[in-house]
C-alpha cells in the first residue's frame, strides 16, 4: 500500500484514476475545490479534502496532515478554452504543490505533462527531445515555457515521473461524441492537414498513472502507437462522430507537430495500451 495525495481527482483522468488506485490497495487522499464532491469521492475508498493549489498555505497544511508517500499531479483549466489560466497551473500551481510534497516529505512526484511541447524535428519526438524553448512567442509563453517550470519542478523530489500525454480522447475529453472537438469539425474549424499528432485514451492515461508508481525518474511519452497527419485522423475522427470530415488540404507540415514515440514506455517499462491505436479507439470511444 502507497500513501498517495492526488490533486484532480475529479478530472477527466482523476475520474478514472480514483478507482485504480482503490483497487490496487493505495490509501488515496483526494483534493477537490468544491465540497459537493466530498461525498462522491469518499463513496469511492478515499479521504477527500476541499483545497485549492493556488492557497499554498492550506495546500501545505492539507499535504501535511496526508503524509503521502506520492504526491500525483493530474490538474488541467481548460474548461472555458483559457490557455493562459492552464499554464498559470503548470507553473503556480505546481510550485505551491511540490513545496507541500516537500514539507509533507514526499518521496516520489508524479505530474500530467504534454507530448507536443518538444521542438521541430523529422520524425516524431523520444523523451530525449529536447522541449521547444526557442519557439516563437505566443507558443513559448503559452505552452512550452509552463510545461518546462512544471517539469523542473517536479523534478526536485527524490523521485519523480513526468507523464507526457498524448492528445487525449475518450470520454469526458474534447474528442468525446459530446466534446468541443465535434462541434468544431462540423463548424468547419478543423483543418485536415499535414501537422502530426499522437493520441491516447483517457483510460490508458490512468492506467499509465498507476504504473508510474514504480517507474524509474524521468519523463515517459504515453501516446499510442500511431501518430498521424491531421490529413489521416481528421476524417476518421468525423466519420466516427457520424459527420462528414473536411477534405485534406496541401500545405507544410509545422515543425514541432511531429507526435511521440511510445518505444521507451513500452519496450523499457513494458507500458502496453489497451487501446493501442486511434483508427480502432475513436470508434470505441
Amino acid at each position: 500500500m502507497t500513501r498517495i495525495f492526488l490533486a484532480g481527482a475529479t478530472g477527466v483522468v482523476g475520474r478514472r484514476l480514483v478507482p485504480r488506485l482503490v483497487a490496487g490497495g493505495h490509501a488515496v487522499t483526494a483534493l477537490t475545490r468544491r465540497t459537493a464532491d466530498v461525498e462522491a469521492l469518499r463513496a469511492q475508498g478515499v479521504e477527500a479534502v476541499v483545497g485549492d493549489v493556488f492557497d499554498a498555505d492550506s495546500l501545505r497544511a492539507a499535504v501535511v496532515a496526508a503524509g503521502p508517500e506520492v504526491v500525483m499531479q493530474q490538474l488541467t483549466d481548460l474548461a472555458g478554452l483559457d490557455f493562459a489560466a492552464n499554464a498559470r497551473l503548470r507553473k503556480v500551481g505546481t510550485r505551491n504543490l511540490v513545496d507541500a510534497a516537500q514539507a509533507a516529505g514526499a518521496r516520489r512526484f508524479v505530474v500530467q505533462s504534454i507530448a507536443w511541447a518538444y521542438e521541430a524535428g523529422d520524425e516524431p519526438a523520444s523523451e530525449g527531445t529536447p522541449l521547444d524553448v526557442d519557439a516563437e512567442s505566443e507558443r513559448r509563453r503559452g505552452t512550452v515555457d509552463a510545461v518546462r517550470t512544471m517539469e523542473e519542478l517536479a523534478a526536485t523530489l527524490p523521485e519523480y515521473v513526468v507523464l507526457r500525454y498524448g492528445t487525449l480522447y475518450g470520454p469526458g475529453t474534447w474528442y468525446a461524441p459530446d466534446g468541443l472537438t465535434v462541434e468544431q469539425v462540423r463548424s468547419g474549424q478543423v483543418v485536415a492537414n499535414a501537422d502530426v499528432s499522437s493520441f491516447l485514451h483517457v483510460d490508458d492515461a490512468a492506467g499509465a498513472a498507476v504504473e508510474s508508481l514504480g517507474w524509474p525518474s524521468g519523463a515517459v511519452n504515453v501516446v499510442d502507437d500511431t501518430p498521424a497527419p491531421a490529413s489521416e485522423w481528421v476524417p476518421a475522427f468525423a466519420r466516427a462522430a457520424g459527420l462528414a470530415g473536411p477534405e485534406p488540404v496541401s500545405a507544410e507540415r509545422t515543425g514541432w507537430a511531429r507526435g511521440a514515440d511510445n518505444s521507451y514506455a513500452r519496450k523499457e517499462l513494458g507500458w502496453t495500451p489497451q487501446h493501442s491505436s486511434w483508427r480502432e479507439g475513436f470508434g470505441s470511444a
